[in-house]
């Protein structure tokens, strides 16, 4: 198998991508092309004091930024790292892609250059959500792909969401919730509303409306709601975990006995951020278009790197994009019946 990284993508580019690229290579025996700018990357490596044969560069002079528009990026930029490594994609010359480029560009590249799977009309980004209180990972669709939703793309979401978390994560028969003001059938928007009988109707084990305060208690495995509603979620909950450490990080600064109470369950803190860190479970796929994508935080150093090309392979492996095509084909026949 051939892992694409994206080696100029993100705010530390290409060091820390390189060093990720070296830490999995520890632990995998699957091949890994770095692509960008070869005289960069391989400076990189030799600083990495890299000597394998495992992972290979493929030269791409042009960068795609943060800043830039994502369609034009996509349109003129062809020899990007980005761009290559989703035509390499394309054509058969990797298996996975892995990125922590421009967000934006990322999606609308996989959707033009890899085409959507039949049946799915937006694309979603799905990102690991821990239940704070078994620490399990959950998978929140759409996490900022699409800002506006149809309710059949809610339904698309939970389908897509409740095959890559039974695959890749191993949950049988995943809980399908969809975020809503309220757990009554009767409240939300009118796309809520439609989207929450198509969810019902369907054959994903639906739990049925979510309120936001329950979301982090584990009350569903996939967290259906439009990119909004999802990004504000993932945000506001970094916000909040990280200020709860802070303020328990001074409570412990405070005096002499607090901090010598830190030091007893200082093991236990750590585990607990950990827990917490996005870096730990890698990257989000992009789900609904015809190929493996990961994306990875912008901020992604090493160990975010390592986790999302390690985490990456089973999506790849377990042909998940060919069980959401098929999944789709069937609805499809469904329908039309």
């Amino acid at each position: 198998m051939r892992v694409l990284l994206d080696g100029m993508g993100g705010d530390n580019a290409p060091a820390e991508i390189v060093r990720g690229a070296v830490q999995a290579a520890e632990q995998i025996e699957d091949e890994i092309v770095i692509i960008g700018k070869e005289s960069a990357i391989r400076k990189e490596l030799r600083r990495c004091k890299y000597k394998g044969d495992q992972i290979t560069v493929v030269d791409a002079p042009e960068e795609i930024t943060m800043h830039d528009t994502p369609v034009r990026a996509i349109r003129e930029k062809k020899n990007s790292s980005m761009v290559r490594g989703l035509n390499m994609l394309k054509d058969g010359e990797g298996d996975l892609f892995v990125s922590a480029g421009n967000t934006g560009a990322l999606i609308v590249g996989a959707r033009l250059l890899l085409g959507r799977i039949r049946g799915i009309d937006r694309p979603a980004l799905a990102s690991i959500y821990p239940d704070m209180e078994t620490m399990k990972p959950c998978l929140l669709v759409d996490a900022g792909a699409s800002a506006e939703s149809k309710a059949q793309n809610l339904l698309e979401y939970g389908l897509m969401g409740s095959i890559f978390i039974e695959k890749v994560w191993g949950r049988e028969n995943p809980r399908v919730g969809l975020v809503n003001l309220g757990v009554e059938e009767s409240k939300g928007t009118s796309v809520t509303k439609d989207a929450y009988q198509k969810l019902a109707q369907s054959n994903l084990n639906f739990v049925g409306n979510v309120e936001a305060r329950e979301v982090p208690k584990g009350a569903c495995d996939v967290i259906v709601c439009d990119g909004f509603v999802g990004n504000v979620i993932l945000k506001l909950t970094e916000g909040v975990s990280l200020t709860i450490f802070k303020l328990v990080k001074n409570a412990i600064m405070e005096n002499l006995k607090s901090k010598i109470g830190g030091v007893f369950i200082k093991g236990q803190l750590m585990k607990l951020k950990n827990d917490f860190d996005y870096e730990e479970y890698g990257g989000a796929p992009v789900l609904g278009v015809n190929g493996p994508v990961m994306k990875m935080h912008g901020s992604s150093t090493a160990t975010a790197v390592k986790n999302a090309i390690i985490r990456g392979i089973p999506y790849a492996k377990e042909n998940v994009v060919e069980i959401i095509r098929q999944e789709m084909l069937d609805l499809d026949v469904i329908e039309e019946e």
